[in-house]
């Protein structure tokens, strides 16, 4: 979008979109305020972590007013509200992240942000981290992970019933890992939607790991899909090796979300 003289060690910062929300947190600055999906419940895997933050708005909507109350010294938002960059860049310093569809791989984006804070050390300390807990959840699973195949897929009044593909973000920490994926779920691609009840074979594995999201609508799919004969012929449902676990994390793309992944696979991999 330009050109802008970003402080030195801003105190002030507002968050437009919640991966930026929980990068600014993993590298150790609280934004004073920032937006998210106002319809869902918040993600409980940054409950604990977001007293004293005001939220101002909807990811697509946030309240210009609010922000100029507040007196940032430094705006953060994505590519997709490029439409106010001009609003919000006479309130502050504002800087846009990319993000085009689909989204940029989220180690990407923390390195990105990490740049833009001066966080750098901080930024390559988490990725350091982050490598030493996919190496300790390898030598637990040691030679099951050549042969597990993992499983991931969620549904939405949307979007139908749709599986993640290996460019997906909790996709790429998978892979990381070494476990395999259903043949449907192989591939340099983030999602496959709207699967048919006739092709329901495309998210079964060894292991399944269903995103369940907190609107009404979903839940109710689910629970009617559930009771569909295709359902019961899957072979991870027969081994009841289906595991229900929150999208808030499986779906985000920030540093913070993908160890929650890697909390998820050693619970059910290892400790179940």
């Amino acid at each position: 979008m330009g050109e802008t003289c970003i402080p030195i060690n801003p105190q002030r910062i507002v968050t437009l979109w919640t991966t930026i929300l929980g990068n600014t947190l993993a590298l150790g600055i609280k934004p004073i305020a920032s937006t998210y999906y106002t319809g869902e419940p918040f993600p409980k895997y940054l409950q604990d972590q977001v007293d004293g933050i005001e939220f101002i708005g909807n990811l697509t909507e946030p309240s210009l007013e609010k922000i100029l109350q507040l007196k940032p010294d430094l705006v953060l938002a994505n590519s997709r509200l490029d439409n106010i960059y001009d609003p919000l860049s006479r309130i502050a310093p504002t800087v846009i992240m990319s993000f085009p569809i689909p989204p940029p791989p989220w180690k990407q984006q923390l390195i990105e942000l990490a740049k833009v804070l001066d966080k750098q050390e901080v930024g390559q300390k988490l990725m350091d981290e982050y490598w030493q807990r996919i190496e300790t959840l390898k030598q637990a699973l040691d030679n099951r992970r050549n042969q597990i195949q993992v499983s991931v897929a969620s549904l939405s009044p949307e979007y139908g019933i749709w599986a993640y593909g290996e460019k997906s973000s909790a996709g790429t920490v998978i892979k990381d890992i070494g476990l395999q994926r259903p043949p449907a779920q192989r591939g340099d691609f983030y999602v496959i939607e709207n699967i048919s009840e006739e092709r329901l074979s495309d998210i079964d594995g060894d292991v399944l790991f269903f995103l369940v999201r907190g609107e009404k609508g979903a839940k109710e799919m689910l629970q009617n899909l559930q009771q569909k004969p295709l359902w019961g012929q899957l072979k991870v449902v027969q081994q009841n090796q289906i595991y229900f676990v929150d999208a808030g994390h499986w779906h985000s793309l920030d540093i913070l979300a993908m160890n929650a992944v890697i909390d998820d696979l050693f619970k059910y991999l290892i400790n179940d």
